[in-house]
């Protein structure tokens, strides 16, 4: 029998982690479904979690920066990033899709976060709907499979 994604041991903490899902909130139902994968995966391995939104995928990394270093609340183990980039008429979607990309990884470098990066980029509505659905490609869900498996990572190199 083939294991399951979610039955992974990066999945599985003794002190449950606090995530923050990071979302670009510019296509509602593409983020809903995202979300919704997103959050099954964070319950299934105990995760606590707090969602804060921006207007669009360029806003990501300061987003991302802000939350990392804040000082009020409660510090975040890791970090998931979700967003939907649909090509238009223009060049303005390679400008939006490689650099909120850059600037996220750049970050995560930066600051040694744990970060699943579910910034889609697609051609079409429909293949947004598909890669965000969690009973389909649900790489919302897939991200935050990422973001637990760096934070796992990063825990056992005793930075953490």
């Amino acid at each position: 029998m083939k294991q399951k994604k979610t039955d992974s041991p990066a999945l599985r903490f003794k002190k449950p982690p606090h995530v923050l899902i990071l979302e670009a909130r510019f296509y509602d139902d593409v983020n809903d479904l995202m979300i919704e994968g997103v959050k099954a995966v964070l319950k299934k391995s105990g995760a606590t979690h707090e969602v804060v939104t921006v207007p669009g995928a360029l806003e990501t990394p300061a987003a991302l920066q802000f939350h990392a270093q804040r000082k009020k609340g409660k510090k975040f183990d890791a970090f998931v990033v979700l967003g939907c980039v649909i090509r238009g008429a223009t060049t303005h979607y390679e400008t939006v899709c490689n650099e909120s990309a850059r600037g996220v990884t750049d970050v995560a470098l930066k600051l040694s976060l744990a970060v699943g990066n579910g910034i889609l980029t697609v051609e079409n509505k429909k293949q947004a709907l598909e890669r965000a659905d969690a009973g389909r490609l649900d790489k919302g869900g897939g991200a935050a499979i990422a973001a637990l498996a760096m934070l796992k990572l990063k825990r056992d190199c005793g930075l953490s």
